[in-house]
């Protein structure tokens, strides 16, 4: 009789767990792949045209889009209606967000009165961190605790307009250079 294999047990031990595991595996990876979330494009000239049509400031939209932009947010909300977390908003409000090719995203905030309070949200408790100029305009740069978002901040006439995303200064000030006046 022959001698039984003193390693054939741990041998078919690890076989019965590849065969075990790696469909698992796989089964698990297959499942908790997320795709990447559809972007919808919105119409954003009527909400920029009814704002500029009753806001209290002049708002301010981009002009001419490279054709791979893809807007994503406009939102009008006058003082006193409800804004994002159901409670009113304290001033006229417009909001625009557009997602570049590269999906970096890219907001214009403006309200009117101007209130730290605002500033300091949208760029996520940001701190001076200097100034640029873009569109004829002197804006200071914020950048946010983590370092993450940098913003560019104007006020003219009680009225903010903010330009922030997770992008460099530069490419700011060059989607700040495009802003005009909605009319």
């Amino acid at each position: 009789m022959a001698a039984p294999r003193r390693n054939a047990t741990v041998v078919q031990m690890i076989v019965a767990m590849l065969v075990i595991f790696i469909p698992a595996i796989l089964i698990t990876r297959l499942f908790t792949i997320d795709p990447e979330p559809p972007v919808n494009p919105i119409d954003w000239r009527p909400v920029a045209q009814a704002a500029a049509d009753e806001a209290s400031f002049a708002v301010v939209a981009p002009e001419n889009l490279p054709e791979s932009w893809v807007v994503t947010r406009a939102r009008w909300i006058p003082a006193g209606q409800r804004g994002i977390g159901g409670d009113p908003v304290p001033a006229d409000t417009w909001q625009f967000g557009v997602l570049t090719a590269e999906r970096s995203y890219l907001g214009l905030d403006q309200r009117g009165p101007a209130t730290p309070v605002f500033v300091d949200d949208v760029t996520r408790r940001g701190k001076v961190d200097g100034s640029s100029q873009a569109g004829g305009r002197t804006w200071e740069r914020y950048v946010s605790e983590d370092g993450r978002t940098h913003s560019l901040v104007t006020t003219s006439d009680d009225t903010v307009t903010i330009v922030s995303g997770d992008l460099p200064y530069e490419a700011l000030e060059a989607f700040a250079s495009t802003l005009a006046p909605v009319s």
